[in-house]
């Protein structure tokens, strides 16, 4: 059985985000977008590196890539769900498109990015594993060409619901194994898995991915999933006996404590939650 969760972002990161793993990254970018012709290379823009992540720069663990074509692409697993995360996702989708271009550059220098959100909780409305969102037109409901700039993907893990045997696609394979590593085992892997170089290599990578420090850090990483998701089922049992408005209050504290941790800016904060700067102020942890 796979002794790490690709589903934790330390983990994702290094797993995805390693330049020797970086193939990975293609493997799995082609799946869920399905280009035709699909993206030859990429190049790692923020690659993972333990002495980042320690003296806190890597607080927010996602992957940027670029292609031969100069696409830019932002891959993000989240494992605790986020009341607000729609509106971090197009946050970050807009970093991604403006930071790139930087101060002096000409827009026609303005590429197509892709954000892609990988979710260990639901969050669209309906039922579908993957839901895309383009700019349309809204007189017409198609897509004219005009803003052809931006993609954003969910992919939710809890509506795949493939068995070992169903899988038939690149992307069912990598599904599976994001939402089931702990249940594969590398000398036994089911036969679609095992078809699979790029599935191969990964579960073989999970299992000896960390160094001691690495794991000591995983570790801690796990806990504050753990400990969030507690949070959470508080929360929500809280609004249970005390109201559905005490309930979203509650979770929006937790929401709050969530993204200080993660060392998001006050000022996004105070625009996704709509608390005050001193309110947030509040609800930081002591020294």
């Amino acid at each position: 059985m796979c002794r790490i969760n690709p589903r934790v972002d330390f983990a994702f990161k290094k797993l995805f985000g390693s330049e020797e793993n970086k193939d990975l990254l293609l493997s799995l970018i082609n799946a869920i977008l399905d280009l035709d012709p699909p993206i030859a290379e990429v190049v790692l823009k923020n690659p993972y590196n333990l002495a980042d992540y320690k003296a806190g720069k890597l607080s927010i663990l996602d992957i940027k890539a670029r292609d031969e074509r100069g696409r830019w692409f932002n891959v993000e697993m989240q494992v605790n769900e986020d009341l607000y995360y729609d509106k971090r996702a197009l946050y970050y989708w807009s970093r991604l498109v403006s930071d790139p271009l930087g101060e002096g550059r000409i827009y026609q220098e303005l590429n197509k990015t892709y954000s892609i959100n990988i979710l260990d909780f639901n969050l669209t409305p309906g039922d579908r594993f993957q839901t895309r969102y383009r700019i349309l037109n809204a007189d017409t409901c198609k897509d004219d060409g005009l803003h052809d700039v931006f993609e954003l993907h969910y992919l939710e893990l809890r509506r795949f619901t493939k068995g070992f045997d169903q899988l038939t696609t690149a992307l069912d394979r990598w599904a599976a194994f994001l939402s089931r590593a702990h249940q594969l085992d590398k000398q036994a892997l089911p036969p679609a898995l095992a078809a699979d170089p790029s599935i191969v290599k990964a579960v073989a990578a999970v299992d000896r991915m960390f160094d001691e420090e690495e794991r000591e850090i995983y570790a801690i990483r796990m806990q504050v999933v753990m400990d969030e998701m507690s949070r959470i089922a508080s929360a929500e049992e809280k609004g249970k006996s005390e109201g559905k408005a005490e309930g979203k209050l509650e979770a929006t504290r937790q929401l709050v404590r969530g993204m200080l941790a993660e060392g998001l800016p006050v000022a996004l904060i105070e625009r996704v939650t709509g608390l005050s700067p001193d309110e947030i102020a509040e609800l930081a942890p002591g020294p």
